[in-house]
């Protein structure tokens, strides 16, 4: 069985430390979808700007090919430590390196050089991750607001506050700055690592971000354009 890549995804992130770790955390992150040439035809879209969601299915393009696969993971958030069975979760060490987001769709702009481009917000994803399917997200179906999340509900409240001084808040251009606060915010760090004196370095959209935590209490330190 083989898969086509139909598109990839541009977002912030251009390396995997910060990004958020389920979509739609940070909904004002944005990303736009571009068409490989072979899926440029805006046919296949006809239909989708009735939707306010959808779903990305997508390949872990960055996690190393294995040729044995292990029942058994350590979630971050569970601190490295305990394991659970790799199907309840969402670690990218599977026996199929797939993903699956739901993303806000905010438009689609239908005539560019590179074909209809799909706006989104609120995506977990790395800069350049394949896209190989995209699905529209149905209410009725696709929502299950009462369901148990497993180990998950354990940690809904895991924020922290953000002190961010003024002046290297505003290196980063406007429109963005909320993302990367309520980014910083979802705690960027593995569950294993809460050394106070670590100092932790994030890129993101095109600067680096330098924090420490202390507590529940994320200071950031250094801004620098990369």
């Amino acid at each position: 069985m083989t898969f086509k890549t139909i598109a990839h995804i541009y977002t912030d992130f251009e390396e995997k430390f910060g990004i958020p770790r389920q979509s739609n955390l940070v909904p004002d992150l944005k990303g736009q979808i571009v068409f490989t040439k072979e899926y440029r035809n805006p046919d296949a879209l006809r239909g989708l700007e009735a939707y306010d969601y959808i779903w990305l299915i997508w390949h872990f393009s960055e996690t190393p090919e294995r040729e044995t696969w292990s029942p058994m993971v350590r979630p971050p958030r569970l601190g490295g430590n305990e394991r659970v069975g790799v199907f309840a979760s969402r670690s990218p060490n599977r026996p199929n390196p797939v993903g699956l987001s739901s993303v806000r769709l905010e438009g689609i702009e239908w005539d560019t050089p590179k074909g209809p481009i799909l706006h989104v917000a609120g995506a977990d994803l790395l800069s350049g991750t394949p896209i190989i399917d995209i699905k529209p997200y149905q209410t009725h179906s696709d929502s299950h607001p009462d369901a148990r999340a497993g180990f998950a509900d354990r940690f809904r409240d895991y924020s922290l506050q953000v002190d961010c001084p003024e002046d290297l808040l505003e290196m980063i251009p406007i429109e963005k700055r909320q993302a990367l606060l309520k980014v910083l915010s979802h705690d960027p760090r593995p569950g294993y690592q809460s050394e106070a004196s670590r100092v932790y370095g994030m890129a993101f959209a095109g600067y680096n971000v330098k924090f420490q935590v202390s507590d529940r209490l994320l200071t950031v330190t250094e801004i620098d354009k990369e």
